[in-house]
């Protein structure tokens, strides 16, 4: 046994790439394919150095030219190779022809796979870093059906060959997280970063299906992905289908509503009704060319001071109900929000509030850790084309509404509120509903777990009978007798 002193701390122990690999090629009944697009065939370099693998690596390619890519795999509808659909098609065609030439009574003890990726480096002029699509398709056992992980990167380093063996390390890491950490995603997810730092590679969305991952929700892989720092978005659909930010918003305009959603009440839904309402008026913007996002920040998630992923599963599920568009994001400050949208689109982009917020914004102390103090805050957030639609507020005297011409901000930033409320870059909301104003999110959610009387009242309709349905948000349901 090592030995140990007192006051050792004890540190993890990762496996060295080389050392994953060699485990792999070791096993005798793991065998597949390797299919890399893009980037050099960096993953089944690390294989081939590792020694013995012979027994694992039925073939390697890397079908560069496009014509010939095209021939193999297809063409896309939209004449692109870094896609989801193409690394999906190159998964497919590989396993089929590895179930198609090898006999399973030659090889009754094989779990096949699939490894692909599809990337673009950084370009020569490096204004674009590159990003790419990794995905696996593996057995655990002969004959089973397939289970396949697809994730989506971002390179963030400014070199190619760097950036190369980096993709390298991933796909080694994700090939030997599919085979020995499926039992725990999680873990899966975390060993992805094995020998990467956080700096080198954004991994922005992921999604497991088939047999070994039916109890996996996608969307709380999602949430892992923000919360371990590997990315600062991401988003799902309706369906709970995790998405690519970068493709669901490139060139859109984009309605986004920020809020904790604990649960979603009838003031968030009529903020939302009213401010759509008003941005489709917008004859810059086209309805058609619109996402609109109910956000979540990281901050917002955290009860207590820890994510409560029951909590965070009530939450999405109304939402999704509801058939919204959800984004989790690590921005507390609007304006990193902004600027995160203005990646990718030039378009309209609209935050749509409470009163609350914009004092929020507009006040002096949450911009100390900036040079430029709040002048560079509230310029970041203005400069990417952007509109505040403002849903007004009730007084504390429950009878005066307070709307953009009538709230208080410090005396130092009047001037600059002035401003932009005169460029029209803070418009009020002109249809509201005065009843909702007295509907609090955290009261409902005490009611709801306390099963007090009332509650249902102040919820968007058929939210009620969704929490009693599931039992969400602590709710019991009552026996009688």
């Amino acid at each position: 046994m090592p030995v140990s002193h007192k006051g050792d701390i004890q540190i993890e122990n990762i496996l060295t790439s080389k050392t994953k690999a060699l485990k792999i090629n070791l096993n005798k009944n793991i065998y597949g394919t390797f299919a890399e697009i893009g980037a050099g065939q960096e993953t089944v370099r690390q294989f081939f150095r590792a020694g013995g693998s012979s027994g694992t690596i039925a073939k390697a390619m890397s079908a560069y030219d496009k014509d010939f890519s095209d021939a193999i795999y297809g063409m896309e509808s939209d004449k692109r190779y870094v896609t989801e659909s193409r690394l999906k098609k190159m998964l497919r065609h590989e396993i089929q022809l590895i179930e198609s030439r090898l006999d399973r009574r030659k090889h009754p003890d094989k779990m096949y796979f699939s490894y692909a990726n599809t990337v673009c480096t950084i370009d020569f002029a490096k204004q674009f870093k590159g990003h790419g699509w990794v995905g696996i398709q593996f057995q655990l056992s002969p004959h089973e059906p397939y289970n396949e992980i697809v994730l989506h990167l971002r390179f963030k380093q400014t070199d190619a060959t760097l950036q190369q063996e980096t993709l390298g390390k991933l796909g080694v890491n994700l090939i030997y997280g599919a085979f020995y950490n499926n039992d725990n995603p999680k873990d899966l997810i975390l060993s992805l970063y094995d020998n990467i730092e956080k700096d080198e590679l954004e991994i922005d969305m992921i999604n497991f299906s088939g047999p070994r991952f039916t109890y996996v929700d996608n969307r709380l892989m999602s949430l892992q992905l923000v919360k371990n720092g590997m990315t600062n978005a991401v988003m799902f659909n309706d369906s709970g289908k995790n998405l690519l930010p970068a493709q669901e918003l490139y060139k859109k305009n984009i309605l986004a509503l920020r809020g904790r959603f604990r649960p979603v009440t009838r003031i968030n839904m009529d903020v939302y009704e009213e401010s759509k309402k008003l941005f489709h008026e917008n004859p810059k913007v086209d309805p058609k060319n619109t996402r609109t996002i109910f956000e979540i920040t990281l901050s917002n998630l955290k009860n207590e001071g820890q994510i409560n992923e029951r909590d965070f599963l009530d939450r999405a599920d109304l939402l999704c109900s509801l058939g919204q568009m959800v984004m989790i994001t690590n921005f507390q400050e609007y304006y990193k929000l902004a600027d995160y949208f203005g990646e990718f689109t030039h378009k309209q982009i609209c935050f749509a509030m409470g009163v609350d917020s914009i004092m929020n914004i507009f006040d002096i102390k949450y911009y100390h850790h900036l040079k430029g103090n709040i002048l560079e805050g509230v310029g970041k957030l203005f400069s990417n084309n952007l509109i505040i639609y403002l849903y007004p507020i009730l007084d504390k005297d429950g009878k005066t509404i307070i709307n953009s011409n009538n709230l208080k901000v410090n005396h130092r930033v009047k001037e600059l509120y002035k401003y932009f409320k005169q460029t029209n870059k803070v418009i009020d909301i002109p249809n509201y509903n005065v009843e909702y104003m007295d509907i609090q999110g955290p009261d409902v959610y005490k009611k709801i777990g306390t099963n007090e009387d009332g509650w249902e009242d102040m919820l968007p309709e058929g939210i009620a009978e969704t929490i009693k349905f599931k039992g969400l948000f602590g709710y019991k349901k009552q026996i009688n007798g």
